[in-house]
Parts: structure tokens; sequence; C-alpha cells
């Protein structure tokens, strides 16, 4: 999961630089997919956030019980395997057909899975409104074939802008289907209706973009090969499951349902870059790869060109959620989910090893080496969840957020041991691409706290948070500008077509 493009920065080699016109590729699908998709998180984040305030923790602490249900599931929906698609460039018609078929088998398969699993998930955690919830839920596997299907077509022909297009509809559908069950009193059915909405016209959507109308093909012969790839996939993606599911599995049971939901609630705010920003810059940046498999410089190139453009906007909102957590929370949440604060403060200095990590496999995957992100995964399976245990053991809530940043940098640093090396680049490069925006982050952090101690602390929530926030921006601007100029220029130039 990386970023941004495998372009080079090496002047005057034709051998070391794609094509030009992958290069317009690369960054007419960096502003669709960027553009359109923040423009839709936007939209999305707008909605959400009045939901949160309308609804109660417990509401979001029992969605989190189900969510861990479907993302384990989602994990086997096919994805890997269109995915192997994308990067076989010589596939035809017939091995899309395959890949519809494969994918309507699993997905069924899956939702009758959990239909049949929700009751017993629901007395583990001890709730029963929890089999409903799953229940309606496993209706999202249906969409998957479609949505699938589509994003493959799209995907082969480097086509982002009406991928984004099609993203960007299906925000406003369930946003404004989110915005109508929490006015409308559905409580935390608002949770389980509105994504629906969205994956329903999602799928919809990006068939229809695609222009792909084809029967299925149940006859599986001779896509072996498409199988092993997906399979190596699924195994690490199983492994990334357990180390990301693991602290709601050992919470849920431990935590009552309200401060459970302070706790997803304060993840989902912390991770909002890495799982809302990041994302959509992989699947340009793994087809961008897949392209340049075979030129090593322009994959190691690409690979810093993302650390360094995605950590120069990772680190600021990072460090700066940290610092702004209180006020932040009481604006737009409001007053009763203040109890997450600490926890945000906490959760927030863990993800900028976390947005580190996901950059390292799309480039391996690219490459043809997908086991590294399965052993990273295995690894993360191990110390993630001691980590949560030894955290909720000690302090609640508050100590998973610590497993968080005790457990992210050791597993950051000894995956990127295994992966730089077959990207081609050196931890020391690495280091020299973090370095400008950790230390302007790191002064931004600090006349934050600064001001918010000596002159903000005092005034109105909405003011005190338009106060830190422009301290904090004018400081990592100006740091930037003083010390890092060229990192400016470079996410200008990206910016920019032609």
């Amino acid at each position: 999961m990386t970023t941004t493009v495998p372009t080079t920065g090496t002047a005057g080699t034709s051998e070391a630089a794609p094509p030009r016109s992958l290069r317009d590729q690369v960054r007419s699908a960096v502003i669709w997919r960027s553009g359109t998709q923040i423009f839709s998180q936007l939209v999305a984040w707008a909605s959400t956030f009045l939901v949160i305030r309308i609804l109660s923790p417990e509401d979001y602490g029992l969605f989190a019980m189900t969510s861990v249900v479907l993302v384990l599931l989602g994990l086997v929906n096919g994805y890997g395997f269109a995915n192997a698609v994308i990067a076989d460039r010589d596939g035809g018609d017939g091995q899309l057909r395959q890949l519809f078929g494969l994918l309507i088998v699993i997905n069924v398969a899956l939702a009758a899975v959990q239909f049949i699993a929700a009751p017993y998930v629901a007395a583990y955690y001890g709730q029963p409104r929890v089999t409903d919830l799953l229940r309606v839920q496993a209706l999202i596997y249906l969409t998957n074939p479609f949505l699938a299907l589509g994003y493959t077509v799209l995907s082969r022909q480097m086509d982002f802008r009406r991928q984004a297009q099609v993203n960007m509809a299906s925000a406003f559908i369930g946003a404004l289907a989110a915005l109508a069950g929490a006015l409308g009193g559905l409580g935390v059915w608002t949770l389980i209706v509105a994504p629906l909405a969205g994956f329903v016209s999602r799928a919809v959507g990006m068939v229809i973009a695609a222009r792909v109308f084809i029967w299925p093909s149940f006859d599986f012969r001779g896509s072996s090969a498409l199988a092993s790839y997906g399979g190596i996939a699924l195994v690490g993606q199983l492994f990334w499951f357990i180390q990301t599911q693991a602290d709601i599995v050992i919470a849920g049971r431990a935590l009552p349902a309200a401060e459970l939901g302070l706790y997803t609630t304060s993840l989902f705010l912390a991770q909002l870059f890495v799982n809302k920003v990041v994302p959509p810059l992989n699947e340009v940046a793994f087809s961008a790869y897949a392209k340049v498999q075979d030129n090593p410089t322009a994959v190691a190139e690409g690979f810093l060109k993302s650390v360094r453009i995605i950590m120069l906007l990772a680190v600021p909102f990072c460090l700066g959620l940290a610092s702004v957590a209180q006020p932040a929370v009481h604006v737009m949440l409001g007053a009763k989910w203040l109890p997450a604060a600490p926890i945000i403060e906490v959760l927030a200095l863990a993800m900028p090893f976390m947005t580190l990590h996901v950059l390292f496999a799309p480039a391996t995957s690219a490459v043809g080496r997908p086991g590294i992100a399965t052993r990273s995964a295995i690894l993360g399976a191990g110390i993630m969840p001691l980590a949560f245990w030894l955290g909720i053991s000690a302090d609640g809530a508050r100590g998973i957020a610590w497993g968080w940043l005790a457990g992210y940098p050791v597993l950051t640093f000894i995956s990127a041991l295994w992966a730089l090396p077959v990207i081609g680049v050196k931890l020391a490069q690495v280091g020299r691409a973090v370095l400008p925006p950790v230390l302007a982050g790191a002064a931004m952090a600090l006349v934050v706290l600064l001001t918010d101690r000596l002159a903000a602390a005092d005034l109105s929530p909405l003011f005190r948070l338009v106060v830190l926030i422009a301290a904090g921006g004018a400081t990592y601007g100006l740091w930037l500008t003083g010390f890092a100029r060229d990192r400016l220029l470079e996410l200008r130039g990206l910016a920019k077509r032609g």
C-alpha cells in the first residue's frame, strides 16, 4: 500500500525514467483519485461528524463488534484475485469472466457464512442485537463481484477518472443515507444502512463506468497463476486482520460497549489520513508499479517519491491532531465525546509509523514479491495483539492506544529491513525522506502546545481550535520553507499537470 507515482527524479536517464505517457497517466490518476477522493471524504466526514454528534458511544461500540466480522470475511472477498488480474498485463476477456465467476462464488459463500455465524458472534460479545446487525450487513458481499470487476477493468486501463466519479457519487449517497438514518432515529442501524447504500451505488456505478457487461465463467481451469498470487496475498491479509482487529476482539469482551465506542471513534479519527487518503493513492501506485516492474530504478525512485509526498502530509495531520485533540473533539463531536481526547492523543502519535508501514506492500507486491507483505503481516499478528493485551490490562481503552504506539515502530522498522532491499532502496534513503517533515512536525507540535498553555487555554473551544491550527500550520509551513523548500516544490510539481 503505497502511494503516488513511480516516476524518477533522475535527470537525463531515459532508461531509468518511465515513458512520458506513463508519467502523464500517473499524474492524472493521482489528481483524480486523491483530489476527488479528498472531496468525497470531506462530504463523508461532514456527514460522519454530524452523525457522531447524534448517536451514542454505545451505538459505535455495537457497530465495532460487527465490523470485526465484516473485515475478517472481507479479506477473502476476491480483491486479491482482482489485483492479480491487474498485474497480469497479458490477461484477456476470458480471464475477466473467470474472475467474475470466482468473485460470485466467494462472496455468496461469505454472505451465507456471516448469516449463519451471527448469533455465535453475538454470544461471544454478550450483545444479542449484534445478530440482526450482522445478518443485514451480509448483503454487502453481494455487491463485491460487480464492484471488483469494474475496478479491475478501469485499473488495467489506468482510468482513475471514472473510478473517482463513481466513488464521489456513492459517497454522496452514503452520506445522505447516514444523515437520514441518524435524524430519523435509527440509532445503530444508521451505521449499517449507510454503508450498504454506498456499496450498492458504487457497485452499480463501477460496472456502468467500466462498460463491462459480461457473463461469469465458472470454469476455473487455467487460473492457477491467478489463484496462487491471490492466495499469497490472502495469507498476508489474514494476518493483517489479526494485527489490526485484535484490539476490538480483545476490548469487545473486556470493556463496556460505551467505552469501546469511545476507543473505536478515537481510532477512526486518528486513522483518517492513513485509512482515507492513502488507500486511493495506493491503488494508483500498484497499477503504476506493475507497469514498470521490469525497471528497478523506476520502482525505487517512485517509492522514495511516494514516501516524501505522503509523509509530508501525514506528519502534520497526525502530530497536529495529537496536539489539539481536546478542543478538536469538543468542536467536532460534542462534549459527550471528551473522554476520547486522551485516547486520540496517544493513537495519533502512532499513525505516522503505520502510514510509512503501509507504503511497502504495493511496491513489493507489484514486482512479484507479495510474500514480503505476508511475512510482515505475520510479524504484526504476533506483536500487536500482545501489545493490545498488555495495554488494556494496564489502562483500559487508553492502554490499547499505548499498545499501538509501542508496537508499530517495532513492526515498521523490521518490515523496512525486509521490504527495502526488494524495492531497491536503502534504509538511510528512507530516513532522509522522512526527516524534514518529522522535524517540521515536532516544531509545529511544540509551538501548538506552548500556544495552548500560554494564550489559548481559556478561549472558547472553537476559537481555541482555530488559534492552535493557525499557529501549527504557520510553523510547519515556515519550517519547510526555511529548511526543506524542495519538498514544497515537489508537492506543487506533482499537483500541476503537464
